[in-house]
This record gives C-alpha cells, structure tokens and sequence, in this order.
C-alpha cells in the first residue's frame, strides 16, 4: 500500500507528521527577537531608501530645470516654468 504521498510502504500510522512541539520558550523568544530585529532593520533600510528616492526625485528636477534654463539661454527665449 502507498503512503499518504503516494510514497510506497509508508503508512500514514508510521508517525511521520510528529506534532510534539521540540522548541522550548527560550527558543521562540529568541526567533521571536531575531525577527523583531530583521523587522527593525527593514524598517530603516526602507526609509533609507525613501529618502534617497525623495532626493533623486530633487536632483532630476533641478537637472531638468537647468536643462530648460540652457536650452533658453541657447534660443534666447524664455524659460518654461513648469
């Protein structure tokens, strides 16, 4: 008879799913912490990233403006305030 994957001469009796819980308190209040820990560390990493985004978003800005401001220059018309 298969097992219950479909895996032969295993029984679904043989105890292979053991729920018997082998971590004690200690164990998951230090996953629990390391967790806390990456969670914090994402957190800053994220607003990190916010604010170089928020700054390249500025630098793109004022590149553009020059840009505009160059190209006036060139024509001799005058800029376009966008």
């Amino acid at each position: 008879m298969s097992g219950p994957n479909g895996d032969p001469n295993i029984s679904s009796e043989d105890g292979i799913i053991n729920d018997d819980d082998e971590y004690g308190d200690e164990e998951y209040a230090a996953i629990n912490n390391m967790l806390d820990q990456i969670n914090s560390y994402l957190d800053n990493l994220e607003e990190r990233n916010d604010a170089l985004n928020e700054k390249l978003h500025e630098l793109l800005e004022s590149n553009r403006q020059a840009r505009l401001d160059f190209r006036a220059q060139l024509t001799g018309s005058p800029t376009q305030e966008e």
